[in-house]
């Protein structure tokens, strides 16, 4: 009879998160976006392509992009646009200048900067609401103004509602130029597009369609419409604010007001919608920024809420998604879709099934720390010891790493037949690509025997000096597991009295070398929750044990399940609770600790024996026991479904922490792919901090949320 075990369920918690000063790896497109597979950034290309295929209905061109590598493209990518209202969104770029450079706050009457603001219309002197008018009303229509980008009336006091105005925004661009004494065009030239690699070929502004060629002798642009440009200008503009504002390491804009501008703002929320006759935008007060758009109420409830989005008609977009990684650029004639009973609707086929790309099938929300995961392309892939697969892996206190290999001769090139080993030990010395290996002779722990009938090392770890390794199928029937140590660095080793009969593949969870600045005094395993190797399961357990007792079987803990004050842990194996739950997926495992970014990652391996899925992915946790979100996750391999072979991503993976960089930025996998010492390079790109003090901003907030996991970034007055 299987046994019915308690969950740790993090759905009766609530769970914040809140982000640390990370800085992002970041790529540039300095020559151009560089190119990668959905595949090697952790997108489904299927769902992309219902992306696409949806934009289609409207023609034109687009583009997506994921830890700044392009990923999908249609259309001409050089073909200018007309944007129509996407122009307040880039337009709005120049006052985030005017803040960076202290020419203007938000908090500013608008007067001040411009004396004539509002008039003509004369009537709107009369009103008594002129004065009141601030920059922060322009750039969120709550000014009053009326929909035309002409001179239009006031139809109520400032901030009291929310109307959708060309007019409002115009007032705003001509503030700037005024503050500036330049035109807009060349000042965001000299300031924003050029930096970005944008060209006078890739975007140009009109002449104003509504008002006088100049205001005091300058050329006068307006925010309203007038910008045309291709979507790789588009594509930049959004990926400088998905990198807060910098770019290739200069500040172009403060991320405090990029932070502002994908965020609604706290006194806007809420305000009636009004001027809006065909209902085109209600709701708007709940999810509109600084001239941008966004999902923070949720109205897309498959969509990020941090998403936010330029919107002009026909349906030009530069779309934001910071915790996914995501830029998306669209721009050509309508979408042919549901526009009723609200505007948002017209978005869904578009942005859920982008969103839905990441991680789609896998099991938990994804990581709001580690945003994206992009591979080194399959060629640079090294592979040595060929012939062999298993491969657990620590950091020893002399510096090297200490493996173990299966099925295979490990790094003994010769490859005599006879010493094919199911359980042999290696060791490595050196750094990628530069790393050698070496076989080390360990009669008292080497096994023979295919398959379930010889043991095979399921873990590996350094602590004080000594070696541990857990080998399954310690039953010779690919069931239970057993420990093995080593004080002189794998040469001998000692079995244990004991076994794990309900246990088939403990892992440890490794930090670094020696087990140095582990999280406390114990070690902690992990194992899928069954005794048997090669069952495909539905959990995966915890247990930890002091670093001084792991040969004592009696001193094992098992995590039972979480608390608010913590988790609980017993004695008792049979009240063990599960701290990863996958249905029919977990299979073989690895954990491994990113020190400089606080997180442990897990690997977690299924090969669709038991009805489950065929995959590889990467999750983590800011503790051993969760809760755990996507850092990465694929059913493919060079675009094509995984198969139960041993190529492709192998049957095991592991993260080295030796081979984490000092960033915590890059790491190096090993895996068991075409039955090898296999390694690739990983690139994480990282959340970065929410700035929590601007003067020139005041009280703006913005969250995302995705299923349980909630992340908070909050305002100075939070």
């Amino acid at each position: 009879m299987k046994m019915s075990l308690k969950r740790m369920v993090f759905g009766g918690i609530f769970v914040m998160i809140f982000i640390s000063s990370y800085v992002q790896s970041e790529v540039y497109p300095t020559s151009g976006w560089l190119w990668a597979t959905p595949e090697e950034v952790g997108m489904d290309a299927a769902k992309l392509k219902q992306a696409r295929d949806y934009a289609l209905t409207g023609g034109g061109s687009g583009c997506i992009i994921r830890g700044g590598r392009m990923v999908m493209a249609w259309g001409n990518q050089t073909k200018g646009y007309d944007l129509k209202s996407t122009t307040k969104s880039i337009g709005v770029t120049a006052l985030g200048l005017a803040i960076k450079d202290g020419k203007m706050c938000l908090s500013d009457k608008a007067k001040q900067h411009h004396s004539n603001l509002g008039v003509p219309s004369e009537s709107n002197s009369d009103t008594g609401w002129i004065d009141e008018i601030t920059i922060l009303h322009l750039a969120t229509q709550t000014a009053g103004f009326d929909k035309p980008g002409g001179y239009t009336e006031l139809l109520f006091a400032p901030g009291t509602r929310w109307a959708y105005t060309d007019g409002g925004t115009n007032w705003l661009a001509e503030c700037i130029t005024l503050v500036y004494q330049q035109d807009l065009n060349t000042l965001m030239f000299n300031r924003i597009f050029t930096p970005l690699g944008i060209e006078p070929k890739d975007l140009t502004w009109r002449n104003n369609a509504y008002r006088e060629d100049t205001i005091n002798g300058i050329k006068r642009l307006e925010f309203g419409a007038g910008i045309h440009a291709n979507v790789n200008a588009m594509a930049r503009i959004g990926y400088l604010y998905l990198r807060g504002g910098q770019w290739d390491g200069q500040e172009i804009i403060p991320q405090s007001f990029v932070d502002a501008v994908g965020a609604p703002v706290s006194d806007v929320i809420g305000l009636p919608v009004v001027n809006d006759s065909k209902n085109r935008f209600a709701g708007a007060s709940n999810h509109y920024g600084l001239l941008w758009w966004n999902n923070a109420d949720g109205t897309l409830a498959n969509v990020p809420r941090d998403a936010y989005w330029s919107w002009g008609l026909h349906d030009s977009f530069i779309i934001v998604i910071p915790s996914l990684d995501i830029v998306v650029a669209r721009a050509g004639s309508d979408w042919q879709g549901q526009r009723s009973p609200h505007s948002y609707n017209i978005l869904k086929p578009f942005l859920e099934p982008i969103a839905n790309s990441v991680s789609a099938g896998a099991p938990y929300p994804p990581s709001p720390v580690i945003t994206s995961l992009t591979w080194e392309p399959a060629k640079t892939i090294i592979r040595k010891a060929e012939g062999s697969d298993n491969w657990p892996i620590t950091w020893a206190d002399d510096g090297n790493l200490y493996t173990a290999y299966g099925d295979g001769w490990g790094f003994n090139s010769s490859h005599n037949r006879e010493k094919k080993l199911s359980l042999g030990i290696s060791k490595i010395a050196g750094v990628p690509p530069q790393f050698s290996g070496v076989n080390i002779l360990a009669p008292s722990v080497e096994s023979k025997g295919d398959g379930r009938s010889g043991r095979k090392a399921s873990g590996i770890l350094m602590v004080d000096g000594v070696l541990y390794l857990w080998a399954r199928n310690a039953n010779l029937r690919g069931e239970q597991s057993q420990l093995a140590w080593s004080e002189d660095h794998g040469r001998t080793w000692v079995w244990s009295d004991w076994k794990f009969e309900e246990l088939g593949y403990p892992c440890f969870l490794n930090f670094e070398k020696n087990y140095a600045n582990a999280r406390d005094e114990y070690v902690y395993v992990y194992s899928p929750n069954t005794p048997d190797a090669y069952e495909e399961t539905d959990e995966i357990i915890l247990a930890r044990v002091h670093k001084n007792k792991l040969t004592n079987r009696k001193a094992y803990q098992f995590f039972e399940r979480l608390e608010q004050s913590g988790p609980v842990w017993t004695k008792e194996i049979s009240q063990r609770g599960a701290v990863f739950s996958f249905p029919r997926s977990c299979n073989r495992i690895d954990a491994t600790y990113n020190a400089p970014l606080g997180r442990y990652l897990m690997t977690v391996r299924s090969r669709a024996q038991n009805g489950g899925r065929n995959q590889f992915s990467i999750y983590d946790a800011p503790e051993p026991w969760g809760p755990w979100t996507t850092v990465y996750y694929t059913e493919q391999w060079k675009g094509e479904p995984l198969s139960a072979s041993n190529g492709g991503w192998g049957e095991s993976q592991h993260i080295p922490s030796k081979w984490i960089s000092a960033d915590g930025k890059t790491f190096y996998l090993v895996f068991s792919g075409d039955d090898a010492f296999a390694v690739r390079k990983a690139t994480l790109t990282v959340a970065r901090e929410t700035t929590k003090n601007n003067k020139n901003l005041g009280h703006i907030g913005n969250f995302a949320k995705w299923g349980k996991i909630e992340v908070a970034f909050t305002g100075p007055d939070s």
